[in-house]
């Protein structure tokens, strides 16, 4: 079994803490045992690259995608492999409104690289809502062979179930995701749509403190390699809801 923080920001998230660099996100997800994190800032995947580069020397397997933030406002946690990461940032870029980003409101939107040099500073706010229905985003995602995960549903802003105030009975989500502070079994007990589905629990950390303060534990089907692929960690998620 290997622990899995599937929903972490950097620095090029505006309300990511400027410690949230490539490097001391690696460093935090081995002092706490993980062996798989994902790279999600909003609706942004330009920080994943370098530290997917840096996690694979340190043995650290990362995935990469973006926490989308749909029409209806609500976060939707995005993974796809990494020769499908620029047509999701096509995507991103086609779909976000240009809403120029006040960095003395809502903070800087870096893309830095390992030695924290100031590689790019996107302009536009990336916590607005992308010009894409959830619907419209499952089907893209999907499209790409990508994992579709909507984030924090248990959270009363930002959530399908607090933006909607129900679970679409044709979205197809590959799993659902669970705050740190959520009570898991009075939350199943609760939402019956849960039954039959598979729960991931991430951090959403922003800062260093909190990567891997939640975690998912995936049974992996790896080659005697030990090489860990999006693939097996795709079907590792989708085995949760047997």
């Amino acid at each position: 079994m290997i622990r899995a923080d599937l929903h972490i920001h950097t620095v090029l998230s505006p309300c990511g803490d400027l410690e949230m660099t490539p490097l001391n996100i690696i460093k935090k997800a081995r002092e706490r045992s993980l062996g798989i994190i994902g790279i999600t800032d909003h609706n942004s995947t330009l920080q994943c690259g370098e530290i997917r580069r840096i996690g694979e020397r340190e043995g650290i397997s990362v995935l990469c995608g973006a926490e989308i933030t749909t029409k209806e406002e609500v976060h939707v946690v995005c993974l796809v492999d990494t020769d499908k990461l620029a047509t999701l940032q096509e995507y991103l870029n086609k779909y976000l409104p240009p809403v120029p980003n006040k960095t003395d409101f809502f903070g800087y939107q870096l893309v830095v690289n390992e030695d924290e040099e100031v590689l790019y500073q996107e302009p536009y706010l990336l916590i607005s809502a992308i010009n894409q229905s959830i619907n419209q985003v499952e089907a893209f995602i999907h499209s790409l062979g990508g994992l579709f995960i909507p984030a924090h549903i248990d959270k009363r802003q930002n959530s399908i179930l607090s933006q909607l105030g129900f679970f679409p009975p044709d979205l197809k989500a590959d799993a659902v995701e669970l705050s740190v502070n959520c009570n898991l079994q009075e939350f199943v007990k609760n939402n019956t749509f849960l039954a039959g589905r598979g729960i991931i629990t991430s951090s959403d950390a922003h800062y260093p403190e909190d990567i891997g303060s939640a975690y998912t534990l995936l049974n992996l089907d790896t080659p005697d390699s030990g090489e860990i692929s999006f693939e097996n960690v795709k079907k590792a998620i989708l085995k949760l809801a047997v």
